[in-house]
């Protein structure tokens, strides 16, 4: 793709500026990209299971709730990779307004989430347990994550952002595939799910949120991916909503 002009670039999302942006652009609007993969059956949630343990070495198998979601980005895998590593929650492509993000040391070893950006009213945190910035020697699919231990709210277990070219056999065509999973017992308690009405308000919730994330995050990244093969010098801000 070749163009003379940065301005035939599309815009990107728009920044929430105020929570109720939050609330219509993640929560209340409907993705337009279905991303959710279904672990409902045994014979999914074990293959799953298998390929997160050969990827990242970590077991899920203990964790009651198994969620992951996907989408394909027409950026190259180290480009998407590295909005990651720079991503503090303030892009427009995560609900900054509800839930905050707070990296500790302006590091990504130690992230906190809190409620309305109050720090008293912490949702959860993340630490850090392996930052994959190259492929390991002989991969083939050019994976790179952030893999995080969760812990201090609800979710109790692990958080994973994964990238990797595409595989043709499985039917992928975008330059790069972008997961997002989660793996992890309410409170750190394996059946205290299997009583309770909150993991399928919790799923209905972070399954429309996570596809708006993902659906605005593959935006973003496509939107500064274009500008660069369009020869613009210098950053371009984020309009704000």
């Amino acid at each position: 793709m070749t163009t003379s002009s940065a301005s035939t670039v599309p815009a990107p999302p728009g920044r929430s500026r105020w929570l109720f942006s939050d609330l219509r652009h993640f929560l209340l609007q409907r993705p337009s990209i279905p991303t959710l993969i279904d672990t409902r059956s045994s014979t999914n949630r074990h293959d799953y299971e298998q390929r997160i343990r050969q990827r990242t070495g970590i077991a899920v198998e203990q964790y009651s709730v198994l969620n992951i979601h996907r989408i394909g980005i027409e950026a190259p895998v180290r480009h998407v990779f590295q909005e990651l590593l720079i991503w503090d929650g303030a892009a427009s492509c995560w609900p900054n307004r509800v839930a905050a993000v707070e990296r500790i040391d302006d590091e990504l070893g130690e992230i906190r989430f809190n409620f309305l950006g109050i720090r008293s009213l912490p949702i959860f945190s993340l630490h850090s347990l392996k930052l994959q910035r190259e492929p390991d020697a002989g991969a083939v699919d050019n994976a790179r994550y952030l893999l995080y231990e969760c812990t201090g709210g609800y979710p109790i277990g692990i958080f994973c952002l994964y990238v990797r070219s595409p595989i043709p056999a499985q039917g992928e065509r975008k330059m790069t595939q972008f997961f997002l999973a989660v793996g992890f017992n309410f409170f750190g308690k394996r059946d205290w799910s299997e009583r309770n009405v909150v993991p399928r308000v919790w799923a209905a919730i972070h399954n429309r949120v996570t596809a708006n994330v993902l659906g605005r995050f593959k935006q973003l990244c496509e939107w500064r991916f274009r500008r660069l093969q369009a020869g613009a010098v210098g950053p371009a801000a984020e309009s704000s909503e």
